[in-house]
């Protein structure tokens, strides 16, 4: 809209955590550099904690970009998990084949830990990174101790980077957690911009988007600093609202005003609130002269629909004058369509809507099971009901090839994680359901909140959701090998009663992953079955394609 009136190539105030547009202030540098130091040297706990909009998801990204070839890293998002849910997470991060007994910890400790010696022994390291550590639980936390422990003679074997609030140092104080809190050798907080940082903030995210010349007069600047406290994320939007007004008002620099004006849109101060406050200021002084002049009472007349008389009774001594103005209101203009509001503004109001609790409700619900949050995990009590959870990363392709109902993790411009649940996707549009409403919005505005984490409800074949791999067998490889073949773009293949996974089958697995555009690894997981599940377009099971029914 704006870009092309400033000779912008794009809008340099997104709120996405893009790397290209990493300010290094000096804050932020040290910031990254406690980071990369996390990453380089073998063991250890790093906290980096700041407030809301500082910048921390943007560093994390920036990290991601500047990985090392021999470090492997597991990136949990969405931490409001518990400590078996948590411990599953990791080990599918680092594609760890899951144990059949997930009923306990030490399972999956148990797995991870063989996973981590042999990675060793291979020369590679593995990073376990926590975004909003802030919303860890003390079970969680106690279990991240636990795998601190985690060790050969000489080092760590597991590098812990924890993300957070400030609130994450509160709760590391507690007495409880002080093992945990003594573990941590390197801490570091992100504080807001300074004024200067500020300031050449705003130059330096117009310059990578192609600006030229001063856009923000130095007074808009400084205005836009006033308005933002220098955290990063306010001054994006606030410079965002402060281009657009300029735009639709034909003004090619961005002055204090404009500044002010959508700072104020920010905020929520709607034009009816500066009207009302405008309105008020001669009513004070009218009111205030009447006090002066021994008016002791003022009544207002009854309104009706067309005409809003104001009445204003003087009563002084035993004669009470009494005078009526009568304003009518000019005539109604058209009302305009109703828009529907933003995505953004909607998470920010959603409230316990879009709380995880409230996803996996709505998830249950879509599979015709009841959901008690009092009661076990959720997906023990999807497991109860022959169903299964799949907490990943990826993309919306991803999600269209799964084609089932997923709880995403989306972050609003407030830095508040919220999780709608996608019903329907379209060519270009997703249907969400916050709690029992529906809405649908563009993917576009949705990709600016959503980081890649998903997770999806799905019924495995013979209710079973284990890998399966060369050497299994059991009913379910003989429905893998039965599902291939009637998957097959060749007509002539043979199928078999064999419920042995052997090379046979692994090569049409192998092919099937191809034509599908999977990672060809040969095995069986979890997105491979819910995939093939997918295609084989099974009668009464929730799929994104058809919506929720």
């Amino acid at each position: 809209m704006y870009t092309q009136y400033f000779g912008l190539n794009e809008k340099p105030f997104r709120i996405t955590p893009d790397p290209r547009y990493l300010f290094m202030s000096e804050r932020h540098s040290e910031g990254l550099a406690h980071l990369v130091y996390g990453v380089k040297d073998s063991g250890g706990f790093i906290q980096l904690t700041g407030e809301v909009g500082t910048g921390k998801t943007t560093l994390i990204r920036t990290l991601l970009t500047r990985i090392p070839s021999g470090v492997d890293i597991a990136l949990v998002l969405n931490p409001q998990l518990s400590a078996i849910e948590f411990m599953a997470t990791i080990c599918e991060e680092l594609d760890i084949s899951l144990p059949e007994d997930q009923s306990g910890a030490k399972a999956l400790v148990d797995a991870l830990n063989r996973h981590l010696l042999e990675s060793h022994a291979n020369g590679r390291r593995t990073i376990l990174l926590v975004d909003e550590a802030q919303n860890l639980s003390t079970d969680v936390l106690e279990q991240i101790r636990l795998l601190t422990n985690l060790e050969t003679t000489k080092q760590k074997l597991l590098q812990i980077i924890l993300i957070a609030q400030p609130e994450l140092r509160e709760k590391l104080s507690q007495t409880n957690l002080r093992q945990l809190a003594q573990r941590v050798t390197g801490r570091y907080h992100l504080e807001p911009l300074s004024r200067e940082d500020s300031e050449r903030y705003i130059d330096h995210r117009l310059k990578v988007a192609g600006g030229l010349g001063n856009i923000f007069e130095d007074n808009a600047k400084r205005e836009v600093y006033k308005q933002s406290k220098g955290v990063p994320r306010l001054i994006n939007v606030i410079c965002d609202r402060a281009l657009l007004g300029a735009y639709s008002g034909e003004v090619r620099k961005v002055t204090r005003q404009i500044v002010r004006k959508a700072a104020a849109e920010v905020s929520g101060e709607t034009d009816r609130d500066r009207m009302r406050k405008w309105l008020l200021l001669p009513a004070i002084g009218l009111l205030t002269a009447m006090a002066v002049a021994g008016v002791w009472s003022v009544t207002r007349a009854p309104q009706n629909p067309a005409v809003q008389p104001v009445s204003i009774s003087l009563t002084k001594n035993t004669t009470p004058p009494v005078t009526e103005v009568q304003t009518p209101e000019p005539e109604p203009a058209s009302a305009p369509e109703p828009q529907q509001p933003s995505l953004d503004s909607v998470l920010q109001d959603s409230g316990s809507l879009t709380s995880g609790s409230a996803a996996m409700a709505t998830l249950l619900s879509i599979w015709n099971v009841g959901y008690d949050a009092n009661s076990s995990p959720t997906c023990t009590q999807a497991e109860a009901a022959g169903l299964s959870c799949l907490s990943k990363r990826g993309s919306w392709n991803v999600l269209r090839q799964l084609d089932k109902p997923v709880a995403l993790t989306l972050t609003d411009s407030n830095g508040q994680t919220h999780n709608p649940v996608v019903v329907a996707i379209s060519d270009d549009t997703a249907d969400l359901m916050f709690g029992g409403q529906r809405l649908t919005y563009p993917i576009t505005e949705i990709e600016n909140a959503w980081y890649g984490q998903y997770l999806l409800i799905w019924r495995p074949p013979n209710g079973d959701a284990t890998l399966l791999q060369v050497g299994a067998r059991g009913p379910k490889v003989a429905w893998l090998r039965q599902s291939l073949a009637a998957l097959s773009p060749d007509p002539s293949l043979a199928v078999d009663d064999s419920d042995i996974f052997d090379a046979e089958l692994e090569q049409q697995l192998l092919d099937f992953q191809r034509r599908n555009r999977l990672e060809m690894d040969g095995l069986a997981g979890q997105q491979t079955q819910i995939i093939i599940n997918s295609l084989l377009g099974l009668d009464g099971r929730p799929s994104l394609s058809s919506g929720p029914g």
